[in-house]
């Protein structure tokens, strides 16, 4: 393998499920939960069930006040709308590996682009400080149960 390679696959530890929401409709009040149930459509009880690339949504908890700092605005995962937050591992270097997260496994597909209703909900210039810090999506892989403080690692590390 090569150094590069080797670099690539190390990660200091596990990320871990900091918070999960579900959004029962489109543009209702997020639900917060402690747990939930992934199939291969997406998150039971999200409106979101089409299944597919972007079946969930996850976003790094380090992200949130970075954002927060280019915005001046208190942030918090709700007003974010992605449906899992993990902290302590970074998301974009994990893009090409399947993951498991609970008992659930997952693959991220592409970056979580903002959407120009971070304007409203963070206030001007939302939607630029959202801009590389949205998340990924994900398909499922393999339906489970995820819980807050599961944890989450590459599929074939566990």
């Amino acid at each position: 393998m090569s150094e590069l390679r080797t670099l690539m696959r190390a990660y200091p530890r596990p990320g871990q499920v900091d918070w999960i929401g579900l959004r029962p409709a489109r543009l209702a009040p997020i639900e917060v939960v402690t747990e939930v149930e992934v199939t291969l459509q997406g998150l039971k009880g999200d409106h979101y069930t089409s299944g597919g690339t972007r079946a969930v949504t996850l976003m790094q908890a380090e992200h949130l006040p970075v954002i927060a700092a280019l915005t001046q605005t208190e942030i918090t995962p709700d007003m974010l709308r992605r449906n899992i937050v993990i902290s302590g591992i970074n998301l974009t270097a994990l893009r090409h590996d399947e993951l498991q997260i609970g008992t659930a496994q997952i693959k991220l597909t592409k970056p979580c682009a903002p959407c120009s209703r971070m304007e409203k909900v963070i206030g001007p210039g939302g939607y630029n400080a959202m801009r590389g810090h949205g998340g990924w999506y994900a398909e499922i892989i393999q339906p489970g149960l995820v819980k807050e403080k599961d944890a989450l690692t590459v599929a074939d590390a566990s």
